[in-house]
């Protein structure tokens, strides 16, 4: 074992051709990553190599690892690089040990089925998809969307409604829409054409910001509507305005509130976003002065909006 990463049963050389090796991150979640690594090592596709980068070596997540079953790297970071910037090393570790397709996953989510893996990589291959992703679904109501999706004009917030949008598209692909973390598949040649996530995000936005290059890349995507993904709820932070026609996310953590906030900034000054980035300041503007009449949180939103915009990627304080 070398000092910067444990290897069980790691490979020598190229891996064969088609291999998939999967990506996770985690930071001080050992108990949460048991479920994670559980579900992929019982997956009806095999997996030619996990990676668990490890951004809290000093709460080690090992023997995690190496109790999965499966071929497996633990890769420790002694500075904590975020999501942003775990993922990125370990797909970039992927990609450097030969794989063909790069799966990702979370700490606190795990595939929601044996053959979440299989059915994204058929639907990939028979479509000529770049990435695809699962629905994720609530860890706790599997029925219920993690996150909202929007399937022709009708936002969806749960599998059933999702599933039985007759007449609203295909039949198997939500097309042009994916979560990236939460068990994406992308092909090793998509990393060639959109990178890998951007460190400098840390958290929050590194998602969207992938999810801006892929669109403009022109390369085909798109989630796997009969494969799904378990994740905690994650829409309480968006908080509804006007009766509910509209949301402003607000994180109720600081820190959270910081890098969404900055990173937000930053998005909405990139190509591809511009236009949706006019409406960011009057949204926000009627959030915090007329739902919530604090003005000084607008400030505070604005303050990180441009630091965002000028591409100050200081840490949270």
């Amino acid at each position: 074992m070398s000092e910067l990463a444990g290897e069980r049963s790691a490979p020598r050389g190229q891996l064969p051709p088609g291999s998939v090796v999967a990506v996770v991150v985690t930071r001080h979640r050992s108990a949460m990553l048991v479920d994670s690594l559980a579900a992929m090592a019982k997956q009806t596709h095999p997996i030619a190599h996990l990676i668990v980068v490890d951004n809290g070596p000093d709460q080690p997540a090992r023997d995690v690892v190496e109790a999965c079953g499966l071929p497996a790297t633990w890769l420790p970071s002694w500075r904590n690089l975020g999501g942003a910037g775990g993922f990125a090393l370990g797909m970039l570790q992927a990609l450097a040990m030969g794989a063909d397709w790069v799966w990702l996953g979370d700490d606190d989510g795990h595939a929601g089925g044996e053959d979440a893996l299989a059915t994204c990589l058929d639907l990939a291959e028979r479509r000529g998809l770049a990435a695809v992703s699962p629905v994720v679904a609530d860890l706790a109501e599997p029925d219920r969307l993690a996150f909202p999706l929007r399937r022709g004009l009708t936002w969806h917030r749960t599998r059933t409604a999702l599933l039985a949008a007759d007449g609203e598209g295909d039949a198997e692909l939500l097309p042009g829409i994916a979560s990236f973390f939460n068990g994406a598949l992308f092909r090793a040649s998509t990393l060639d054409v959109i990178g890998v996530p951007d460190l400098r995000l840390f958290v929050r936005g590194d998602e969207v910001e992938m999810h801006r290059r892929l669109v403009r890349s022109g390369l085909p995507f798109g989630t796997a509507l009969h494969a799904t993904y378990l994740h905690p709820y994650g829409s309480d932070e968006f908080k509804p305005m006007l009766g509910g026609r509209l949301h402003a996310q607000d994180p109720g953590d600081a820190t959270k509130r910081y890098y969404t906030y900055r990173n937000r900034g930053y998005l909405m000054s990139q190509p591809g976003m511009r236009k949706i980035g006019l409406l960011e300041v009057p949204r926000f503007a009627w959030y915090f002065l007329v739902t919530r009449k604090d003005p000084r949180a607008f400030l505070t939103w604005l303050k990180l909006l441009n630091q965002g915009r000028a591409e100050q990627f200081h840490r949270a304080p």
